[in-house]
């Protein structure tokens, strides 16, 4: 049998060198087939994995196909600044005004027309230097590629999702809500998000004392590792004189995003608290103030919001504006109308932004903090009627929110309780490191 296999294996060898070579690995294939005919199951002098190696050496030297699977680009990345465009801007990447061309008459060509500085724009060119793709990024998270086909670009809009993750920061007030927020490391962003908030429940310049307390739990966005901003909060304490106050966000099927109370009640009450963004109390509310002018006392039916010239006032709900005027005791005033039960009332502005039969939004311009009128300093003076009796605008009870719908409940349980247990587990964990630290300390 070992005779009939060389004899068998020599005849391959004779025909395989009148073949040509790619024909080789047929040859070899055809040869391993005979000589498993040959070889019988029961002879230990030859072992059946020899046939292994000639068919792994005809597969080796089988010609391999190559496939390029991208462009390899050289890049350049030139930033957008102030009177730069696109001719400039492939004047300095070395590119011709033949490329500009094709690009600006492209499709979506138009929106290079108006390049603002702080964007960039990336060329990559091939090997020869030919420009294949133009990346207009309008912000690390949209950018507009140009790319080259035939004799001509194509545009598409790529937009990148950065990644959340959620951070926490807690802080103490020591004198004002503003630069306990800053000692906590808390953008601005966040601390007046925060303020708007609680805004319809606190009143974040006259009722905050030192020792009250918040907890925050907010996006931060980053993209390949880099921090890109700061998202929006996720949920939120505030303790006020002992009281605590909650708020979640929550997203609804709408794709519609608000705040809520754990209980399911909008943290958007009818009223703002305070109707403006920037103030301070020059005197609350007092029966028996003595009026700083006339030097007698007198009825003092609302609050002062002291707050530089100019400053805005907002409407502190939806209503229709009854009276604007002016008086030599009010100076410019705007009263308006919220139903048939309230009436909100502002005093001595600069300008009034809003005419009587207007109707008017929650939180919209109406006017700005001036000193007409009996003032002897630039201030909002702000008042809260009931049926017609004056109410203290800071302590009198806001009609309640409308709560989440009952057949949405369940969603928003399920949706916010995971959030709200984390911020708590934030809280805790805080605490706890708070008395370690202060036992070691004591040690």
């Amino acid at each position: 049998m070992i005779k009939k296999v060389q004899e068998t294996s020599h005849f391959l060898l004779l025909l395989a060198r009148d073949f040509p070579r790619r024909s080789l690995l047929l040859a070899a294939l055809a040869g391993a087939l005979i000589v498993s005919v040959y070889l019988s199951p029961g002879d230990n002098k030859i072992q059946p994995i020899m046939i292994v190696e000639p068919i792994t050496l005809a597969l080796d030297s089988a010609p391999t196909v190559k496939e390029e699977n991208h462009l390899q680009l050289t890049w350049q990345e030139h930033l957008v600044g102030r009177g730069d465009n696109l001719s400039t801007l492939s004047q300095r990447a070395e590119f011709s005004a033949k490329d500009v061309y094709k690009i600006s008459s492209s499709p979506n060509g138009k929106s290079l027309r108006n390049l603002y500085p702080g964007e960039k724009l990336r060329f990559g060119a091939n090997d020869t230097g030919q420009l294949i793709e133009l990346h207009y990024v309008k912000t690390p998270l949209e950018s507009q590629v140009f790319i080259h086909q035939e004799d001509s670009f194509v545009a598409e809009t790529r937009v990148r999702e950065p990644e959340i993750i959620l951070s926490y920061r807690e802080g103490v007030i020591e004198d004002s809500l503003y630069l306990s927020g800053k000692q906590s490391n808390l953008p601005d962003k966040l601390i007046m998000e925060m303020a708007d908030i609680f805004g319809w429940d606190i009143d974040f310049v006259f009722d905050i004392r030192p020792g009250d307390s918040f907890a925050l739990l907010f996006e931060d966005r980053f993209i390949e590792g880099e921090k890109l901003s700061t998202g929006n909060i996720v949920a939120a304490s505030f303790t006020n004189r002992n009281k605590r106050y909650q708020a979640v966000r929550y997203t609804n099927k709408k794709g519609q995003s608000n705040y809520y109370t754990p209980e399911g009640l909008s943290m958007r009450k009818t009223f703002l608290r305070t109707p403006l963004d920037i103030f301070r109390i020059s005197s609350g509310f007092n029966m028996r103030r003595k009026h700083p002018i006339h030097k007698m006392v007198k009825a003092h039916r609302g609050v002062d919001y002291a707050a530089p010239r100019g400053t805005p006032v907002y409407a502190a709900g939806d209503g229709k504006v009854t009276e604007t005027g002016y008086s030599k005791a009010n100076g410019n005033y705007i009263f308006i109308q919220h139903g048939q039960t309230y009436v909100t009332k502002y005093l001595h502005l600069n300008n009034k932004k809003v005419r009587k039969g207007a109707s008017v939004r929650q939180k919209q311009l109406i006017g700005t903090v001036g000193s007409t009128g009996y003032a002897t300093g630039p201030h909002l003076h702000y008042e809260f009627l009931v049926n017609g009796v004056h109410r203290n605008p800071r302590t009198v009870t806001l009609p309640q929110a409308r709560p989440i719908p009952k057949k949405d409940r369940l969603e928003f349980d399920l949706a916010v309780s995971p959030v709200l247990a984390e911020l708590a587990e934030y809280k805790a964990a805080r605490q706890l490191a708070t008395i370690q630290n202060n036992t070691t300390s004591a040690n």
